[in-house]
């Protein structure tokens, strides 16, 4: 069912997962997106789709782009810890700074339902086997401390006729055509099927996952749940938790790449989120497996749907430094 009488804004929409998502969007709701287009625009011209190339740190742009809209699906971020690392005060301006402009924008302007993208890196190590929301934040980075900020500022603003509501989310993986590849399972996939060789680097760390056609889904899902589900709130969202030795194991069946392991662990991260949260309180389950996001990477690969690889328009870190 078609509801063009709502607006969507999605910012960074033109990034990994918003080019994923908008596509679910065009359609059924008017869309806007608002993206500085670092990467580029990978997003097809369809009718009922505005492109903004647009800074989130714009504030006249940003209110004026709220001009009718009634939801926002907040995507855009310095989008991972080297970039953060590289440029901690642009990380600060856009990561923090920005979202409480944003969602104060947003509520001044009418809008009803705000859904902020988190990040379950906010939990650092955790040694429980099932790691829940009520349990402690205790990033380990400035782009998880950053997130857990974002978080805090979101749900001061959520009440009255303004939702909002935060989303942990494992990292994500599989195939956009805004491709990356320095995320664990998309790093393991490419080694295996590009270089036929996965270096794990220790292996028994815990990582959790999640196949990026669950995560637009459930961005969309979030646009029709009942506000008082999610008012205020914040949810853990995976698939199953597995090992970076699991995911390197996955990958060599589906590649017959041979896996080679290296004793010198460089990032000691390990959780395990639970997502029983979201699945007792929206009926919420992830739908595709880890495996399947390797599968989808390899078919686009041999479709030529990447090119080059080995490019480093596929690794944001390597992006970023050019600009």
């Amino acid at each position: 069912m078609n509801d063009l009488g709502r607006k969507i804004l999605v910012t960074g929409g033109c990034g990994y997962i918003g080019t994923r998502l908008v596509p679910k969007l065009v359609g059924k709701y008017k869309v806007t997106v608002l993206d500085s287009m670092l990467f580029g625009n990978h997003l097809p011209p369809v009718p009922g789709l505005d492109v903004i190339k647009g800074d989130i740190r714009d504030t006249k742009l940003v209110r004026a782009l709220m001009n009718g809209v009634t939801d926002v699906i907040h995507l855009a971020a310095i989008a991972n810890d080297p970039c953060s690392d590289l440029a901690p005060v642009i990380t600060y301006e856009v990561n923090r700074d920005a979202v409480w402009h944003l969602v104060k924008t947003a509520r001044e302007c009418g809008v009803r339902r705000f859904i902020n993208a988190s990040s379950s890196s906010v939990y650092g190590v955790k040694q429980e086997e099932s790691v829940t929301e009520d349990l402690s934040l205790e990033p380990l980075t400035l782009y998880a401390k950053l997130k857990a900020e974002s978080e805090q500022i979101v749900n001061s603003f959520a009440g009255g006729d303004f939702t909002a509501v935060s989303i942990r989310s494992a990292t994500v993986c599989g195939y956009s055509p805004r491709m990356r590849f320095d995320v664990i399972v998309n790093i393991i996939a490419k080694s295996a099927i590009v270089d036929g060789v996965i270096t794990v680097h220790g292996g028994n760390q815990y990582r959790p996952n999640i196949h990026i056609d669950d995560i637009t889904d459930l961005y969309v899902l979030l646009l029709e749940v009942p506000e008082e589900k999610i008012n205020g709130k914040v949810f853990n969202v995976g698939a199953t938790n597995h090992t970076v030795m699991e995911i390197a194991e996955m990958a060599r069946q589906e590649t017959g790449a041979e896996i080679r392991v290296d004793t010198n662990i460089t990032d000691n991260r390990s959780y395990r989120i639970s997502s029983e949260k979201i699945k007792r309180e929206l009926g919420y389950e992830p739908e595709k497996t880890i495996r399947e996001a390797i599968r989808d990477i390899k078919q686009a690969l041999s479709l030529i749907h990447i090119s080059e690889p080995t490019r480093p328009l596929y690794i944001s870190y390597a992006v970023f430094c050019l600009k």
